[in-house]
């Protein structure tokens, strides 16, 4: 590992106030759960970070369970417990779907929708599925919590609402009319990042949100707008086309993604139509 252990400094919280207690005056510090995207930078040496606070065991950061009509997902659940948990597979199956080609058998089970949600990278496979969704995030602080819209929380590549002294608590997932429908393009199935990655929901309305087409998830209004009216889906294609910022780079081309993007999106609505 290129970074020194003997550099680096972990704080161990007994609960989750006393989380949130350090986190307000031993602070800066970076959160640590699953820990399969800070060890893989503390390996390259690209985290500057030293300071973090072990959130793994916080048991009140775990659970999926129903609040009335929502579904409470905490930011600890792995991907391999969306994939077995009913909740999950009857109230949001797309959310399974995707939780499926996250990395490997490993990465799943320690890895956390969480961790891919803080991260706030555009290629997060879970993105696109609670953009989809629409999705609230639940924000913790010493200070109380407060609720974010999915849509509000990313500000760029890499980056979000989140302050410092602030966790992710929970993701509340309201309840979804249509067909659900979820697509990862990579390399392979899993282990690797997606080249473009689709959710949507085909129904009485229609939603659809985007992954690694620009620097955060895109929601496609105007596509879904389009769809909704009636509009032939030669249109929708070209649109949803216009509404994304796909970029060249190792993993593929642009144009490549927009392609793609059309191709995937006819696929849902034919499907959803069938």
């Amino acid at each position: 590992m290129r970074t020194a252990m003997s550099s680096l400094f972990l704080l161990e919280p007994k609960s989750l106030r006393d989380a949130f207690r350090m986190l307000r005056d031993e602070g800066p510090l970076t959160p640590l759960a699953g820990c399969t995207d800070v060890y893989v930078n503390l390996n390259f040496g690209t985290l500057p970070n030293r300071r973090f606070l072990n959130i793994w065991p916080l048991a009140a950061l775990r659970g999926i369970r129903r609040r009335g009509k929502v579904l409470s997902i905490g930011a600890l659940t792995t991907y391999t417990e969306l994939q077995r948990s009913p909740l999950v597979r009857r109230h949001i199956p797309m959310l399974a779907a995707a939780a499926r080609e996250v990395g490997g058998v490993q990465i799943q089970n320690r890895g956390t929708i969480g961790g891919n949600v803080v991260n706030a990278s555009p290629a997060g496979d879970t993105l696109p599925v609670l953009a989809a969704a629409e999705a609230t995030l639940v924000l913790g602080s010493a200070d109380g919590k407060r609720r974010i819209p999915f849509d509000a929380f990313s500000t760029g590549y890499r980056k979000s609402v989140m302050r410092p002294e602030e966790l992710l608590v929970a993701i509340e997932i309201p309840p979804i009319r249509g067909r659900q429908l979820f697509r990862k393009v990579g390399t392979r199935a899993a282990q690797a990042i997606s080249k473009v990655v689709m959710a949507a929901v085909i129904g009485p309305s229609v939603r659809v949100a985007a992954g690694s087409v620009g620097p955060t998830v895109v929601r496609a209004r105007r596509t879904e707008d389009l769809l909704a009216s009636g509009a032939p889906i030669a249109e929708a294609r070209r649109v949803l086309q216009e509404e994304i910022a796909p970029i060249d780079d190792l993993r593929s081309t642009a144009e490549y993604r927009r392609h793609v993007c059309g191709n995937v999106l006819e696929h849902f609505w034919r499907e959803a139509r069938a």
